[in-house]
């Protein structure tokens, strides 16, 4: 059995036996651009998109795509993401910079955050972003002071944490209510902000956001999520008179990154979810709400491959065969956070047979920069190229410098066609910040003491 085989993906493979992406041969991007590499396939980031935008074109009135930024961003995908018709959801300055920059529209972009400086809400203000997601009390009153001074009125729209607890890792839990994320329902701190809100001439709330997690493979959570925040409007109509236009159910749908994953098709997904806000609605009386979701890791995690070139080989008779790689962690931390687990091949041997079983260990200093424990794989050599599928999510936007590792390049690939959209960090770029302070200059021919 060979790798593609083994891994049942829509894998191209040439007649050199290399694996293909987007039309390139990821043995010339290692030549071309070194590794490690990220490589993006253009078309199946658009085909995700579109899933989203044409399911629910067919499904319910109004209704808006989010991309969630924290995923993967960079000025190209700005780009690419205004074509396919996606807002934008950003959680800090340096990505709301990041769309400003990239001529993406402001008033398409959502800005989210639990812990928004004044310096970023008043970025935010000052070049009209769409929407503000208020994320807690003490920040409700931040943007009314700063609304007042800088002469806005911001549309905002709250998160509330519905006392969802999706199954999935614990640190990618958001919903429940015991988070660092969102106003309580239960206890009565949403329908306070609420008040404060309409009392309010600076903001102008237009409804309702819940985000209940990550690498989530369940509808139950979504449907649980839309009748409490159904019911919670339908309680803030009945006090207050208010009437939200928008329903905003977060993101979180999973991917596939092993053969033992097996998420439900996007489409299937919004067929349930727009039928269950329908009904919900419904139910209560209340008018159709536009609908927002934020997917992320749906949309780009599945389109990114990162290469490595093979070096070291340590084999312990008996117990286990190291394969070490000129990454790890430092370009993906996932596995250290939380135990991901991925697939892998090796890129330049995709018809040889699975023969044996490695490790694959990163390069930095760290006993836990372990990538993949026991894949079956083509016998490798110094010099192969490993290819670590699904990693388009969370890897570049999580990358660091750790051992002062220069992160990778990240290349489109599409039709034939590679083209560089973020460049490789050289090592004059990771000490340009540095200062020396005079005192402890080193002079030349000088020895320590």
């Amino acid at each position: 059995m060979n790798a593609a085989q083994y891994f049942q993906r829509n894998f191209m493979v040439n007649d050199l036996g290399h694996l293909v992406i987007g039309g390139c041969d990821v043995v010339e991007l290692a030549k071309t651009y070194g590794t490690p590499l990220y490589i993006l396939d253009e078309q199946l980031i658009r085909a995700n998109c579109r899933q989203y935008a044409d399911t629910l074109a067919e499904l319910y009135p109004d209704f808006e795509v989010i991309y969630a930024s924290k995923a993967f961003l960079t000025k190209a995908l700005c780009g690419l993401l205004h074509q396919e018709g996606l807002g934008l959801d950003v959680v800090s300055g340096g990505e709301l910079y990041t769309a400003l920059e990239a001529g993406f529209p402001p008033e398409r972009i959502y800005f989210h955050g639990n812990n928004k400086s004044h310096e970023e809400l008043t970025l935010a203000l000052r070049h009209q972003v769409g929407h503000i997601m208020v994320d807690n009390l003490m920040e409700l009153e931040t943007l009314i002071q700063l609304a007042k001074e800088t002469g806005t009125r911001p549309r905002v729209i709250f998160r509330l944490t519905p006392g969802v607890e999706a199954h999935t890792h614990a640190y990618d839990q958001t919903g429940q209510l015991d988070s660092k994320f969102g106003m309580d329902i239960q206890q009565g701190t949403a329908l306070q902000a609420v008040k404060i809100a309409l009392g309010c001439p600076q903001l102008q709330l237009e409804g309702f956001h819940a985000h209940i997690g990550s690498q989530i493979f369940e509808v139950a959570p979504y449907e649980a999520t839309i009748e409490i925040l159904g019911e919670f409007m339908a309680m803030v109509r009945e006090k207050t008179g208010f009437l939200a236009s928008t329903l905003d159910l977060g993101g979180g749908l999973g991917i596939k990154y092993n053969k033992n994953e097996m998420p439900m098709p996007i489409p299937e997904v919004m067929k349930r979810i727009a039928q269950k806000v329908r009904a919900t609605m419904g139910a209560l009386n209340y008018p159709l709400p536009r609908l927002i979701l934020e997917p992320g890791r749906s949309i780009i995690g599945d389109a990114g491959t990162t290469l490595y070139t093979i070096g070291t080989i340590k084999e312990i008779p008996g117990i286990r065969k190291y394969v070490a790689v000129d990454g790890g962690m430092a370009d993906n931390p996932r596995v250290a956070l939380y135990q991901a687990v991925y697939e892998a091949v090796i890129a330049n041997k995709m018809n040889a047979q699975l023969s044996e079983t490695v490790t694959i260990a990163g390069k930095c200093c760290e006993t836990g920069d372990i990538l993949i424990r026991d894949l079956p794989v083509a016998p490798p050599e110094p010099g192969d190229l490993l290819a670590v599928l699904a990693t388009g999510a969370y890897n570049y936007s999580m990358a660091s410098n750790y051992n002062r590792l220069p992160r990778p390049a990240v290349v489109l690939v599409a039709s034939g066609r590679a083209e560089l959209i973020v460049a490789r960090e050289t090592y004059a770029q990771l000490v340009q910040n540095d200062l020396i302070p005079e005192r402890l200059k080193i002079a030349a021919g000088t020895i320590a003491r």
